[in-house]
């Protein structure tokens, strides 16, 4: 099974939220938006305002808590992590391997960045800081 299949597979598989739904809920404490985008994206685009970092592969990492790279901030059982990327691919990746975890409080952001900015959703530039 290749790659795409694969996402095509979870996305069948998690919880998804369309970006009007979630443009709706912008200012919902209970949604966390993580971007699971690569570094170099990010810093070479613009993200959901609000959002967090976690990639893709740290992702699986952050959210154990057994884990010695754990975050505190993605152990929040009331909170709805809502996971996007530059499309759906890696976000249901993520999502999936998260469920499989048993985190149940996670969600993919349908389309994407490309959806959250045609829906009208707010964003910010996440440049790279000087060194």
């Amino acid at each position: 099974m290749g790659i795409m299949d694969m996402a095509e597979q979870a996305l069948t598989e998690v919880d998804r939220i369309t970006c009007d739904e979630a443009v709706a809920r912008v200012d919902d404490d209970a949604l966390v938006f993580v971007d699971v985008r690569d570094i170099r994206e990010v810093e070479q685009s613009d993200t959901i305002e609000g959002s967090h970092h976690a990639p893709r592969g740290m992702i699986e990492f952050w959210f154990d808590p057994e884990s010695p790279y754990h975050r505190e901030m993605y152990a929040n059982p009331d909170k709805t992590y809502v996971l996007f990327c530059n499309g759906d691919p890696r976000s249901a990746l993520s999502a999936k391997a998260l469920q499989d975890m048993g985190v149940s409080n996670v969600a993919q952001l349908a389309g994407g960045m490309p959806a959250w900015r045609e829906a009208g959703g707010p964003t910010v530039e996440k440049k790279r800081s000087p060194k």
